[in-house]
């Protein structure tokens, strides 16, 4: 898989997604819109989603999950405030304070660059969901199966990659360093 570039009926879930999104929307002829979701990492491991909050700061945490790890969300008190912040700042400078597109009876593609815990693909999904779209399609490069299997209870999901080996997005990747905010601004505001 090549080096990773950045949709809904053109959405952007992350700096990564920007990436991947970008060619998706261009050879879709669909608009490039960001929207900005951010998981909550282990303290010990921020990759590691066990939730995320949504566009609107909403939070949803796996609890089953934070039981299997022996964790209570307030543990996580840092890390969520820490991660509603870069939200915050995030889509202040991706959105640049235009509105999100009304989507009600309209369908959204929201493109990701990858699924492993699908933590921040959920919560982007019902955000769309709670605005109107309909239908509703997820794409990305790869996915865990499991996780996949999950997601196609909120959408449709187009996944071209689904290995039973799973562990991490990045192993798919030759090149899976840290997306800038500049690259994803000159993908979504070409024109500067």
């Amino acid at each position: 898989m090549p080096p990773r570039r950045g949709a809904k009926e053109g959405t952007v879930s992350d700096r990564g997604g920007g990436v991947v999104a970008a060619p998706v929307a261009t050879a879709l002829g669909l608009p490039l819109e960001a929207l900005v979701t951010r998981k909550i990492g282990l303290p010990w491991n921020r990759e590691l989603a066990v939730g995320a909050p949504d566009p609107e700061g909403r939070l949803s945490l796996d609890p089953e999950f934070l039981r299997a790890l022996g964790l209570e969300a307030g543990e996580l008190a840092g890390v969520i405030a820490a991660e509603r912040e870069e939200l915050r700042r995030r889509t202040a400078l991706y959105r640049r304070g235009r509105p999100y597109p009304d989507l009600r009876s309209r369908g959204a593609l929201l493109v990701d660059d990858g699924l492993a815990t699908g933590r921040s693909a959920r919560v982007a999904l019902e955000f769309l969901r709670r605005r109107g779209a309909d239908p509703l399609y997820l794409a990305a490069p790869v996915g865990a199966p499991e996780t996949v299997a999950e997601l196609r209870r909120l959408a449709e999901v187009i996944v071209l990659h689904e290995p039973p080996d799973f562990r991490a997005v990045g192993q798919f990747y030759a090149a899976f360093g840290e997306v800038s905010d500049d690259e994803v601004l000159a993908l979504l505001f070409p024109e500067g």
